[in-house]
């Protein structure tokens, strides 16, 4: 599609994880099917993670070299050092943009967000903060007072000029039909239970060493059970347990299952799941919201304000998730989030009734709901 002076272009500015991408690319879904002079463009990272899921998604990207802000001596020096230049190079990118047509700056939050966010007020183009977690961190907190409008995706106190959207999911997250055809479109047995083991875009070390104790201890309780498993990329480097480990302990158990480091069908992924263990960032939360799936949620353990925890909270009261801190070492985990998770997929019951309550929820439309923002506020 060719730029010309009625066509608007969105920059979307995060990155470093899945959950600032995938939301945006989400937002972008949405802008797509209401509008066809829209053109997005994505202000990412430069961790490999980030150009492999836009290349993935065949969306145009931008690396932008920004480094987290952090009080630890050498990491505030570099900081400090890069930050003016990163700037300038945002400047040199968004000017690019607002030439070829009225632009606008959508910030997902993170370390990303912020030198753009700052390079776009220096270039008069409006900012829109999307804050995806219950917790602001403290690049969104900043990127709030420099943008026009706010909105979050989760339950935050003390910022009531903040504007409230249901989460937000991509259509790529939701289950396009049953659990028997997802299971079976994804190669799995279609009558089997199936549960859904995911540390999201990065993996999580504590939950895949967990599930490795469990089918070695407890291997019974996964009788008539098959399990799809996202250990994520950073296994193999800081750990035993890469994706070949892991689906080799599978088979020795006689466990059926599926794994990899990152699935890309995780609405059929989620469709064929029964129950779910993992972490619960905000993109994890809205995608269990969305399809309808009991977790047992074990928040990152080592976030100091603990947003992770807060990202689920609704979810617990609700009736539709259980919410169990991750003690690290297996040896804690087992007899806690293990039983926890077993007592769960040994009782049909309380699956279904978990499922009422998050379809008692509503929609998980944020994205929806965010494009019309952009469109009206434009």
């Amino acid at each position: 599609m060719s730029a010309s002076s009625g066509t608007l272009r969105v920059v979307f500015a995060g990155g470093g994880t899945g959950g600032h991408l995938y939301p945006a690319l989400a937002i972008a879904e949405q802008l797509h099917e209401r509008r066809d002079e829209i053109e997005c463009v994505f202000y990412c990272s430069t961790r490999p993670l980030d150009a492999r899921i836009l290349t993935e998604e065949s969306v145009r990207h931008v690396a932008i070299p920004a480094r987290p802000f952090s009080l630890r001596p050498l990491a505030l020096a570099n900081f400090v050092r890069t930050w003016p230049g990163v700037v300038r190079r945002s400047r040199r990118h968004l000017r690019e943009e607002r030439e070829k047509g009225r632009t606008v700056v959508v910030a997902m939050g993170g370390f990303v967000s912020a030198p753009v966010a700052a390079a776009a007020r220096k270039e008069k183009l409006p900012v829109l903060l999307v804050n995806l977690d219950a917790t602001p961190g403290r690049a969104n907190r900043w990127v709030a007072k420099r943008s026009k409008k706010v909105f979050t995706a989760a339950e935050v106190k003390g910022f009531p000029g903040w504007q409230r959207v249901p989460p937000i999911v991509r259509w790529a997250a939701i289950a396009d039909g049953d659990r028997a055809f997802c299971r079976r479109e994804l190669g799995l047995h279609p009558d089997h239970k199936t549960l859904l083991v995911t540390g999201a875009s990065q993996g999580a070390r504590t939950i895949n060493r967990l599930l490795m104790a469990l089918i070695e201890r407890r291997g019974e309780a996964f009788e008539g059970w098959q399990v799809i498993h996202q250990c994520g990329p950073v296994a193999a480097a800081k750990d035993v347990w890469d994706d070949r480990a892991i689906a080799e302990a599978y088979r020795k158990a006689g466990i059926p299952a599926l794994v990899k480091p990152l699935f890309r069908e995780m609405g059929r992924v989620w469709g064929a799941s029964d129950v779910c263990i993992g972490r619960c960032g905000a993109g994890s939360v809205g995608e269990a919201w969305a399809n309808r799936v009991p977790c047992v949620f074990l928040p990152y353990p080592y976030h100091r304000d603990q947003h992770q925890r807060l990202n689920a909270l609704p979810l617990e009261r609700a009736g539709g998730a259980l919410l169990v801190p991750d003690r690290i070492e297996v040896e804690a985990n087992v007899p806690d989030a293990g039983a926890v998770l077993l007592d769960l997929m040994a009782d049909t019951h309380k699956q279904e009734r978990m499922r009422d309550k998050l379809r008692e929820l509503g929609p998980a439309d944020g994205a929806g709901a965010l494009a019309d923002a952009i469109l009206a506020f434009a």
